[in-house]
């Protein structure tokens, strides 16, 4: 019996130490992408911060100061939790990590601050697995494709990372590759946040991001397909066609899968790099805008997104992007793109009511609407920017000299 124990151990013993072998050798394994680690650290990370939130504000009495100052303590505590969360596990973590931390009209201040550092920790596959995925995709070697082909990305994101390189007739292309196990994870990663979301709904009935899951679960796979990008790359390329300064790089289709995007290199800045817009003159808005806190509204304002057509939801995503690039830019007193957003949303209902009635009279007052509309958008934008001038603070500051109010 003794001998068989022993026997049973030793080829455990060499079992375990083949599987340690095995899995330092390999470097396309890490535990991180095990499923089972990957769901025992989101559950566990949930269950802290539920747990933090049930405790440490119970005994204190609701909307007082220490209320609120505790509050903030554990707000930071949690969205700290939550950050490891999505750089541990990476790919669809980071990326819903990504919109969270671009929340700001919509979540507390320390979660927002927090989950921003995500636009710069995403992760980076390694050039083993970018030929990894080249060779699946495209059926030829890096070597075969490309007289030469830079190691180190221009640029890493959650889902993928962009490489320069150059083909064999000179021409400079970019290239973007998909994390090789970012498909394979990202269904199971958004069934494990809907149930997550659900526990802790349970827990809190005020907790209300189930819209966020469900626009993850649609708009997650359209975001993994870069043929579906190249396509819509075109059409933005077409609409926008106008603007001198804005250059769409064309789509190389020929050595293009749903997992590689080869595209034109184009030199260029970011859209919210200020120093840049400045250098080659193009037009911002200097003013400033006090950023408006709705944290206070959020079981509110999640129960309405629960309720809101999935067309009036892609407006609000819009405008949270539009916002961010704003503030950026130093823009958002004028609230210049909201307000554009703002007259194409009228100018497309009206047209979506005269394509729907037949009547001459019905349609002039379709117009006349949208005419009255838009003329109190530009009253609007007109009023925001006089109060962005210095001289109307001296204007008003006069009037109160000439008119000052009775004690």
């Amino acid at each position: 019996m003794a001998r068989k124990a022993l026997k049973l151990a030793s080829w455990t013993s060499m079992a375990l130490a083949a599987s340690g072998i095995y899995f330092y050798s390999n470097k396309y394994l890490d535990p991180n992408d095990f499923g089972a680690v990957r769901v025992g650290r989101a559950v566990a990370t949930t269950a802290v911060i539920s747990y933090d939130y049930l405790t440490s504000l119970k005994s204190v009495p609701y909307g007082s100061e220490e209320y609120l100052q505790l509050r903030s303590k554990v707000h930071l505590r949690s969205a700290r939790r939550l950050c490891e969360l999505c750089c541990a596990n990476r790919g669809t973590f980071i990326k819903v990590g990504q919109h969270l931390g671009a929340l700001d009209y919509l979540l507390p201040e320390e979660y927002t601050s927090t989950l921003k550092v995500l636009h710069s920790q995403a992760p980076q596959s390694s050039m083993q697995e970018i030929r990894q995925v080249i060779r699946e995709d495209l059926g030829k070697e890096i070597h075969d494709l490309f007289q030469s082909f830079d190691d180190t990305p221009l640029g890493t994101a959650s889902l993928a990372q962009v490489h320069k390189a150059v083909l064999h007739d000179g021409r400079t292309v970019a290239v973007k590759v998909q994390h090789p196990k970012v498909r394979a994870q990202s269904s199971k990663d958004i069934l494990l946040m809907e149930v997550l979301v659900l526990a802790v709904k349970q827990l809190f009935p005020e907790f209300e991001f189930m819209w966020l899951v469900d626009e993850a679960k649609k708009n997650l796979p359209l975001e993994l397909d870069f043929l579906n990008e190249g396509r819509n790359a075109e059409k933005v390329s077409q609409m926008l066609r106008h603007f001198d300064f804005l250059k769409v790089p064309r789509i190389h289709w020929d050595l293009s899968t749903e997992r590689v995007l080869l595209m034109e290199f184009v030199d260029g800045g970011q859209v919210n790099d200020r120093d840049y817009m400045e250098r080659n003159k193009i037009d911002v808005n200097e003013d400033l805008e006090i950023r408006n806190n709705a944290a206070n509204y959020l079981p509110q304002i999640s129960h309405l997104l629960n309720h809101v057509p999935r067309q009036m939801l892609l407006i609000l995503k819009t405008n949270d992007l539009l916002r961010g690039i704003e503030a950026a830019l130093g823009t958002r007193a004028s609230a210049s793109s909201f307000l554009n957003m703002s007259r194409c949303c009228i100018r497309a209902l009206a047209e979506h009511k005269k394509k729907n009635t037949c009547s001459f009279f019905r349609r002039t007052q379709i117009s006349f609407s949208e005419a009255f509309n838009l003329w109190q958008i530009n009253l609007h934008e007109l009023i925001l920017r006089v109060k962005g001038l210095k001289l109307a603070d001296r204007v008003l500051a006069l009037i109160c000299w000439l008119f000052p109010a009775p004690l």
